[in-house]
């Protein structure tokens, strides 16, 4: 599950961390007096920045990251991006939809002497190859961290985490050191490091990323002289589905709007499913046996159009509604069954085939599957699956069976062509 950047604000904030103050807007009239509201909220800011508010980055580069200077400016802003959809590498072709926009007064970013950094990047995650969460820093952050790690892979600094004692307050404050941060600055953002990881954990998190994390500049307040301040002015947080239960503010957090629809509905029937670029529908049971189903595809020159495992105990119902979810992309020229039954029985898959095609209602009106269908089935009740198929074909003339993965996939390919 993902999340706005405004509640990751909010969520930050929550644990002490620091960010700048903002406001949600959901239409171009509110534009002009968020404006207004972010100037007087920071004392001596003449900008504002707004932001769209969606679950994909590369949203500076598409035009949807503005700086503005008056009133007028934030509403031809705000219409710009509340009126076309954003698109970038990490969007699908088509864009997103832009509903929400956060509006907040631009921050004076400390500059720094010749050679040093002004933005930083932050992240905790699991590193899989060492099975622990590693902090990940680095002094060239307010970019795609992406790039960075391919093309100067030394500018990553790997901390890992100790399974039970989590994040060290010495190994914060090292990694202070060592991004350059120096005097009151160091104990910021060591202090920030360690919320940061407490969070992650507290959270259950997949990912929890702060970019930029930047020195700004703070105004006199309460007594204290101005000087500067450790800020964290966006962030990402992915979280881990299996342990949403635990954290019901969080779920209330999720923006359905933001979801696949296809991949919602699959969640609800238990099934795991994935939306992709190609034309080739797949309906597998195991997550490995999936992505070899996938890989096989495109040896023979198709392209999946989906990741859809039914796991091993998926019920009737649950593989009938496989089906819709396959068929209702408009994209599918054909699919492929591939089936080893173990925990799964090749009799329950077979039924909700047969089901699938008396039941699927096809955009003429018309029943029952209108693209190719191959089926490879295997294993327990293997028997049975096959003669319930064999007795539908009457109902289902597009399908023709597979004696193994690789002739369901050529027989695949071929009949999408």
């Amino acid at each position: 599950m993902k999340i706005h950047e405004y509640q990751a604000r909010e969520l930050l904030r929550s644990y002490g961390i620091p960010v700048p103050p903002g406001r949600v807007i959901t239409s171009v009239e509110d534009a002009a007096q968020a404006f207004k509201e972010a100037i007087g909220a920071a004392a001596g800011a003449k900008e504002v920045v707004i932001k769209a508010q969606v679950h994909a980055g590369g949203r500076g580069k598409a035009g949807f990251v503005k700086l503005v200077k008056s009133g007028e400016d934030a509403m031809t802003a705000a219409r710009f991006m509340l009126t076309n959809r954003m698109k970038s590498p990490q969007t699908p072709p088509e864009g997103l939809e832009v509903k929400k926009l956060l509006v907040a007064a631009a921050v004076d970013i400390a500059r720094r002497s010749a050679g040093g950094n002004e933005e930083f990047y932050l992240a905790i995650t699991t590193d899989r190859k060492t099975r622990r969460n590693v902090l990940i820093a680095s002094r060239e952050g307010g970019v795609e961290i992406e790039q960075v790690a391919h093309e100067r892979p030394d500018a990553i600094i790997k901390e890992p985490m100790h399974p039970l004692l989590g994040l060290q307050a010495h190994q914060a404050r090292r990694i202070a050191f060592a991004l350059g941060f120096t005097g009151k600055l160091v104990g910021q953002a060591a202090d920030i490091m360690m919320k940061l990881a407490k969070l992650y954990v507290e959270k259950d998190c997949t990912l929890a990323e702060i970019n930029p994390l930047v020195i700004a500049a703070a105004p006199a307040a309460n007594g204290q002289p101005a000087g500067q301040q450790v800020l964290a002015l966006d962030a990402k947080f992915n979280f881990d589905d299996n342990g949403l239960f635990r954290h019901a503010d969080i779920q209330a957090m999720a923006d359905p709007t933001e979801e696949n629809p296809a991949e919602q509905r699959a969640q609800r029937f238990g099934l795991s499913y994935i939306a992709l670029d190609g034309n080739i529908g797949c309906l597998v049971n195991g997550a490995g046996l999936a992505m070899a189903t996938m890989d096989v595809i495109k040896l023979h020159g198709g392209e999946p159009a989906n990741f859809l495992d039914v796991g091993g105990s998926a019920s009737e119902e649950a593989v009938t509604e496989a089906f819709s979810i396959i068929l209702s992309d408009p994209r599918v020229k054909g699919v492929l069954v591939n089936i080893f039954g173990g925990i799964m029985r090749c009799d329950v898959i077979a039924q909700g085939i047969v089901n699938a095609a008396t039941k699927h209602k096809n955009p003429d009106g018309s029943l029952g599957f209108k693209v190719p269908l191959v089926v490879r089935l295997e294993g327990t009740n293997v028997e049975a699956g096959r003669a319930l198929l064999t007795e539908a074909r009457a109902k289902i003339p597009t399908m023709q069976p597979a004696t193994d993965l690789a002739d369901g996939a050529k027989k695949v390919c071929g009949a999408v062509g």
